[in-house]
C-alpha cells in the first residue's frame, strides 16, 4: 500500500492481527488504546485506509456512541 506512514502502518497492523484472531468489529478508541494514539487520530485515518487498504477490507458498519469499523481480510 503506497503513500503510508508509520501511523497508518500500526492501526493496520493491529486490525489484521485481531482479524486473524477472528475479532471483526472495532471502534478508534479501542484500536488507539491498543497502539497508543488518540482516538481521533484513529477515526481520521480510517476511512482512507478503507480506500486503500489490499488485504483487509474495512468498512464503515455502524454509529451508536461512536463509530463501529467491520473488518474481514481479503
Amino acid at each position: 500500500m503506497a503513500g503510508t506512514d508509520d501511523e497508518d502502518e500500526r492501526i493496520l497492523s493491529h486490525i489484521r492481527e485481531q482479524a486473524a484472531r477472528g475479532e471483526r468489529y472495532f471502534r478508534a478508541k479501542h484500536i488507539a488504546d491498543a497502539i497508543g494514539l488518540t482516538a481521533k487520530q484513529v477515526g481520521a485515518r480510517l476511512p482512507r485506509l478503507a480506500e486503500q487498504s489490499d488485504d483487509v477490507d474495512i468498512e464503515k458498519w455502524g454509529r451508536a456512541r461512536s463509530t463501529t469499523w467491520r473488518v474481514t481480510p481479503e
